[in-house]
C-alpha cells in the first residue's frame, strides 16, 4: 500500500497523484520508480546541480563568507526539465543520498527549483529496496540545515584554500599548479614515506631455523630471536654439531579467532585492494552500481552498525546455510567519534542472496561484501595452539615449533580478512606430530639465513586510505576523490619498480658439517605503489616550509572534527571559516611578499670539459637539467626522461641528456631524430612527431623508430575522414568525442546535424568562422 501526506502530515491520504521524486542518478531513479508505481514520477538531478560560481572566488569575504552559487553549465537543461515537472506536481520528494553531500544536493534543488512555494518533503533510505523506499515515504522530514552547513563549510574552505594558495604556487614554483587542503596533506604523507625509504640503511641479521624428525614426522622450528652477525650464527651452529636435541617442553592452549567488523567505506576500499586488486576509485564505482541496483546498502559510511532487521536477516541466512552452532548475532559499535550510528555498515540488502548477476566486478565485490557481512554475525573460530620447545645440552630452548589446529571453523568457513603487513611472516604450522617431553629428535638440517631490515613500505591506495583514516583526515566521501586528485595533478604517480639484486649468505648444518653458500634475491620490487613526482616533492616542501599549519596532520584532523561539530549543530559554520581564514590569509600575503622561489634546484657538479655548473631543477615545463650557473647569460637546458628524478639523477646521466637530439639515420630520404620535448620523449621525421611511451630516446635505434613512424601513420589514417586540395592544413578527423575540423593547429567543433564526410571546403570555412562562443580550441600536442 502506498501512503502519501498532506501539508501538515496529520493525515495519511491514499492515491494522491502528481508526486515528483528527485534522486541523484538515473539508475537509482529507474529502480525507485518501479517500486512506487504510477502515481510517482522519479527523475534524476545527475549529481550536483549547483556549485560555487566558477568565475572569481565566489565567496563574499565582507558578508560573512556568503557563497555565490551558480547552476552548472551542463545542468541547465536538467534544471529546466525539473522546473516544468515541479510546476505540475503536488508534492516534491527530495530523495538524494543520506550523507552531507546528498543533503546539500537536496538543499540546492530546493533553492534552485524555488520549492518554498511547493509542498516539499525530504526522504532518505539506506538501501534501494521496496520496503526501505515505502518506509521513507511514510517518514519524511525537513532538510537538515546542519548537514548542509557542514558540506557548505567544507566547500567554502576548500575554495578559499585553493583560490589563495594556487597563485602562490604559480608565482613561487611553477605556473598552472594547484593546491588543496586535504590533498596536500596526502601528498605530504607520500613524500615523507619516500624520504624515509631513501634515507633507510638496511642492516643484516641471521634467522635460524631447524628441521627435526620424530620417527618419520617432520617438525619445523625456529630460533625465537634474530642473530646479530654471521660470527654469532656460526657459533650457534657449531654448538649444534654432534649434539643431541630433545623436546624440553610442550604446551597446549585453547584460542579463539573473532570475525572482523562489517565493512565501512575505508575497510571496503582496503580489502577490495588486497583481495581483488581494485583501486580505490574502482571500488567506489562498482559499489555505487551495486547500491543503485538495490543489492547493497549505502557505500559511503564510517559506521560498523547493523540494524536489528539486518541482524535478524543475517541470522536466518546463517541458520539456513550453516546451522545453529555457526550463528552468533552481534551488534558492533563504532568507536570513531562523529560516526553516525543511524547509518549502517555496508552490507547486502538481502542476506539470502549470496551472489548477484551483473558484471564481473560487481559480482566479485558483492561476494566480498556478502561474505564479510555474514561472517560478522557468525561464531568465533575455536583453535588449539601447541608450542614445542627444543634444545640441546648447551641451549635449553634453542628452537620453538608452533602449531595451530582448528577445532571449530566458525566464521572461517566463510571469510578471512587479509593483512596489509608486507613483512608479516606466519611461522605457525598446522598440526604438529605427537611428541612427549624428553623425546630425542633427529636433526635433518639447521639453517642460518641472512636477512635484512626493511623500511616501511610505500603506500598503495588502500594503505593511504587507512593512514588518512587513522589520522582523522578526510571522511568516507573524500578518500577516493583525494587519491584521484593527487594523481591527476601530477604530484603522485602509481607505478612499478623492478628492484635490484643483492647477495645473501646461507649457512647450513647437515650431516654434522657446516656449509656456506651465497644466494641472490631481488630487493625493492614494488607493484602499484604511490611515488611522489619531482614537482610533488618541490610543492610539498614549499608548503611545509611556508604553510606548516595547513599541512599539519593534527590541524587537518581538527578541521574535520569541526565539520562534524557543524553537522551536529554544535558550531556555527561561518565562525569556523572565520577562525581558519584570517590567519591563513595573512600567511598567504606574507609568503607572496617574503618567500623565495622554489625549484628543487640540485647542483650535480661541473662539466668535465668546460667546468660549467651542471644542475637539475623544476622548470616551466617540468624537471630539467641545466648547463651554466643560474646567473650566467648563456645556459643550455634538457628535459629529464620520464623515469628520472631531480632527486636521484647523477652527473653522468644529466650530461647524457645533452647528447639529444640523436640522429638515428634516414628514412624515405628524411632525417630521423630522437629527442625529449615538453610533452616527453619522441621521434621526429619529416616534421612529424611520434611519442615514445616505452622506448628510451637514448637507446632507440633506426629500425625501431621506423616501426613506430609507420604505426603512427596507420593510426592517423584511421582518424582521417577528409582532406582538402584548397588547403593542405585543413582536415576532418575522428576524435574522442566524434568528428571535428582541424585547420593548422586549431580544432573546431562540428554542428550536430552535418555529415562530416560530405562537408565542402567553403562549408568548413563557414564553420570555423562561426563557432559557438564557448567552443574550445585544442592545441596540437607533439
Amino acid at each position: 500500500m502506498q501512503l502519501y501526506f498532506t501539508r501538515n502530515n496529520s493525515k495519511q491520504v491514499q492515491n494522491m497523484a502528481k508526486n515528483l521524486v528527485i534522486v541523484e542518478s538515473p539508475a537509482k531513479a529507474k529502480t525507485i520508480e518501479n517500486y512506487l508505481g504510477k502515481d510517482f514520477v522519479v527523475k534524476s538531478s545527475y549529481g550536483h546541480v549547483r556549485d560555487l560560481a566558477s568565475k572569481g572566488l565566489a565567496i563574499d569575504l565582507d558578508n560573512n563568507f556568503q557563497p555565490e552559487y551558480a547552476v552548472s553549465a551542463d545542468k541547465k537543461n536538467v534544471i529546466s526539465e525539473l522546473k516544468k515537472l515541479v510546476k505540475d506536481a503536488d508534492i516534491v520528494w527530495l530523495a538524494t543520498d543520506e550523507d552531507r553531500e546528498g543533503e546539500a544536493i537536496s538543499w540546492h534543488l530546493y533553492e534552485t527549483l524555488n520549492l518554498k512555494k511547493k509542498e516539499t518533503k525530504r526522504i532518505t533510505f539506506n538501501e534501494i529496496t521496496k520496503p526501505a523506499i515505502l518506509k521513507a515515504i511514510e517518514n519524511p522530514r525537513k532538510i537538515n540545515t546542519e548537514l548542509v552547513n557542514a558540506q557548505q563549510a567544507r566547500r567554502v574552505l576548500d575554495r578559499l584554500v585553493g583560490f589563495e594558495l594556487s597563485p602562490v604556487l604559480w608565482k613561487k614554483v611553477k605556473p598552472s599548479l594547484s593546491a588543496g587542503r586535504v590533498q596536500s596533506v596526502a601528498v605530504r604523507l607520500i613524500v615523507e614515506r619516500e624520504r624515509e625509504i631513501l634515507d633507510f640503511e638496511a642492516s643484516s641479521y641471521f634467522k635460524l631455523t631447524g628441521n627435526f624428525f620424530k620417527e618419520n614426522s617432520l617438525i619445523k622450528a625456529s630460533h625465537s630471536k634474530n642473530i646479530a652477525s654471521k660470527e654469532q650464527a656460526k657459533t650457534l651452529l657449531n654448538d649444534c654439531l654432534n649434539t643431541k636435541f630433545t623436546v624440553n617442553d610442550i604446551s597446549k592452549k585453547p584460542a579463539q579467532k573473532n570475525p572482523s567488523t562489517p565493512f565501512t567505506t575505508s575497510t571496503l576500499q582496503q580489502e577490495a585492494s588486497l583481495k581483488l586488486g581494485f583501486s580505490v576509485s574502482r571500488t567506489m564505482s562498482v559499489a555505487q552500481r551495486l547500491y543503485e541496483a538495490g543489492h547493497i546498502t549505502y557505500m559511503r559510511t564510517d559506521s560498523v552498525n547493523f540494524s536489528d532487521t539486518a541482524i535478524e536477516s543475517a541470522k536466518s541466512a546463517i541458520l539456513a546455510n550453516f546451522g545453529k552452532e555457526y550463528s552468533n548475532p552481534k551488534k558492533y559499535q563504532t568507536k570513531k567519534s562523529g560516526a553516525q550510528e543511524a547509518h549502517e555498515a555496508i552490507r547486502p540488502t538481502d542476506f539470502s542472496v549470496s551472489e548477484v548477476s551483473m558484471g564481473s566486478d560487481e559480482e566479485r565485490l558483492y561476494d566480498l561484501i556478502w561474505k564479510r557481512s555474514i561472517a560478522s554475525q557468525m561464531s568465533p573460530a575455536k583453535l588449539e595452539r601447541t608450542v614445542i620447545k627444543i634444545g640441546n645440552p648447551k641451549h635449553q630452548d634453542l628452537f620453538v615449533a608452533r602449531g595451530e589446529v582448528i577445532l571449530f571453523d566458525g566464521f572461517l568457513k566463510v571469510y578471512l580478512e587479509s593483512s596489509m603487513d608486507e613483512d608479516e611472516e606466519d611461522e605457525t604450522e598446522g598440526l604438529l606430530p605427537t611428541v612427549n617431553k624428553g623425546d630425542v629428535l633427529t636433526v635433518d638440517k639447521i639453517t642460518a639465513t641472512e636477512r635484512f631490515t626493511k623500511p616501511a613500505p610505500r603506500y598503495v591506495e588502500a594503505s593511504l586510505v587507512k593512514k588518512l583514516e587513522e589520522l582523522g583526515i578526510g571522511r568516507p566521501s573524500t578518500y577516493a576523490p583525494t587519491i584521484s586528485t593527487i594523481q591527476k595533478r601530477g604530484y603522485v604517480e602509481k607505478k612499478d619498480r623492478e628492484g635490484v639484486e643483492r647477495n645473501y649468505d646461507i649457512l647450513v648444518l647437515a650431516n654434522n658439517s657446516i656449509a656456506e653458500t651465497v644466494a641472490t634475491e631481488v630487493t625493492g620490487r614494488d607493484r602499484n605503489k604511490l611515488f611522489p613526482t619531482d614537482i610533488g616533492i618541490v610543492v610539498n616542501d614549499f608548503l611545509v616550509e611556508h604553510f606548516d599549519r595547513i599541512l599539519d596532520y593534527n590541524f587537518t584532523a581538527q578541521v574535520e572534527s569541526e565539520f562534524d561539530d557543524i553537522a551536529q549543530g554544535l558550531k556555527e559554520w561561518t565562525e569556523m571559516i572565520r577562525n581558519f581564514y584570517d590567519p591563513f590569509h595573512k600567511n598567504v600575503e606574507d609568503t607572496l611578499e617574503n618567500s623565495e622561489r622554489a625549484s628543487g634546484e640540485r647542483i650535480l657538479g661541473n662539466h668535465p670539459d668546460t667546468g660549467e655548473t651542471i644542475l637539475v631543477r623544476i622548470g616551466r615545463f617540468g624537471p630539467m637539467a641545466q648547463i651554466g650557473d643560474p646567473e650566467a647569460e648563456e645556459k643550455r637546458f634538457a628535459s629529464l626522461l620520464p623515469h628520472q628524478s631531480i632527486n636521484s639523477i647523477t652527473l653522468e646521466e644529466a650530461l647524457d641528456l645533452f647528447k639529444l637530439p640523436r640522429t638515428l639515420g634516414e628514412f624515405e630520404g628524411k632525417v630521423v631524430k630522437a629527442n625529449i620535448g615538453r610533452f616527453g620523449p619522441y621521434v621526429q621525421h619529416n616534421s612529424k612527431f611520434v611519442s615514445l611511451k616505452e622506448d628510451d630516446p637514448m637507446q632507440i635505434n633506426l629500425e625501431r623508430a621506423i616501426e613506430l613512424i609507420q604505426l603512427k601513420r596507420e593510426e592517423d589514417a584511421k582518424k582521417l575522414i577528409k582532406t582538402f586540395d584548397e588547403d593542405a592544413t585543413m582536415q576532418i578527423l575522428n576524435g574522442r568525442w566524434g568528428p571535428y575540423l582541424k585547420i593548422g593547429k586549431n580544432n573546431f567543433k562540428l554542428p550536430k546535424d552535418v555529415k562530416a564526410e560530405e562537408l565542402t571546403y567553403e562549408e568548413c570555412l563557414h564553420i570555423a568562422e562561426n563557432q559557438p562562443k564557448k567552443a574550445v580550441k585544442r592545441k596540437k600536442k607533439s
